[in-house]
């Protein structure tokens, strides 16, 4: 069990990539810290992994509010005494053009996909300073590497989410802290799914969504949970700064 013994905060953890990966570190005996704003779903996801026989406190939260997110820390620390894993992956995906985003849309997505790293990062460091170390994971995107169309402001977040990555990797690892970010392509989620419903067309929308994919299809949530569970686990131990490609292909 490659995270026995260890505490992991996981933002987004409702759904999704959040939710695979709240499964699997709890399968791989961390005790998870699930993090999301929808209640009802975070406790699903809590129940469940208890149900495994992995331990779970579920932690509703804004996450680019500061009151919430020291809550959420001083939660994890009451509960379980430390902060060995920071999995940052909460996130929204606006579409559309530059001069389509409305200042409203663009603030939104700053204040969730890279403030909250911010608020997350800035209230875990001087913790795991003290007890000798962590791990911080931040799920970036393949649009972060690569650009594609209709997604500037997406884009901008998660380029951001890459250098604050690298800047923070190299600052914190000589406090045994390492860094890295997750850049997946486009991944079977219920995001996803909201996303392709909003098209006119939906089959229409999803074959041209994966008609971009070089490998013709779309990852999956547990795909990148495994990659997320590398970076975190002791098999890692030698890679900080990385910005993680799991897309098949798409930024190439």
């Amino acid at each position: 069990m490659n995270l026995q013994n260890k505490t992991a905060i996981i933002t987004g953890a409702a759904a999704g990539i959040g939710a695979a990966s709240a499964a699997l570190f709890a399968k791989e005996g961390a005790r998870v810290v699930a993090v999301d704003i929808d209640r009802e779903l975070v406790d699903q996801i809590s129940a469940q992994i208890e149900r495994t026989g992995g331990e779970c406190l579920a932690v509703v939260a804004d996450v680019s509010q500061r009151d919430h997110v020291e809550n959420v820390l001083r939660c994890t620390v009451e509960k379980f005494g430390r902060v060995d894993i920071l999995f940052n992956n909460a996130g929204i995906v606006p579409t559309g053009k530059l001069e389509a985003v409305s200042e409203e849309q663009w603030d939104s997505a700053m204040a969730i996909n890279v403030k909250s790293m911010y608020l997350f990062c800035h209230a875990v460091i001087p913790i795991m300073k003290a007890q000798g170390g962590g791990i911080i994971l931040n799920t970036a995107s393949a649009t972060a590497l690569r650009a594609v169309t209709d997604r500037a402001c997406y884009t901008a977040t998660k380029a951001a989410v890459v250098g604050l990555t690298k800047s923070m990797a190299l600052d914190y690892v000589r406090d045994n802290i390492r860094v890295n970010c997750l850049c997946p392509g486009t991944v079977e989620t219920p995001s996803l799914a909201e996303r392709l419903a909003a098209f006119p067309d939906p089959a229409e929308a999803r074959k041209q969504f994966i008609a971009r994919q070089p490998m013709g299809r779309f990852g999956t949530a547990e795909e990148i949970a495994q990659a997320a569970l590398y970076l975190v686990s002791p098999s890692a131990e030698f890679v900080t700064g990385v910005a993680f490609a799991i897309d098949g292909g798409l930024s190439i």
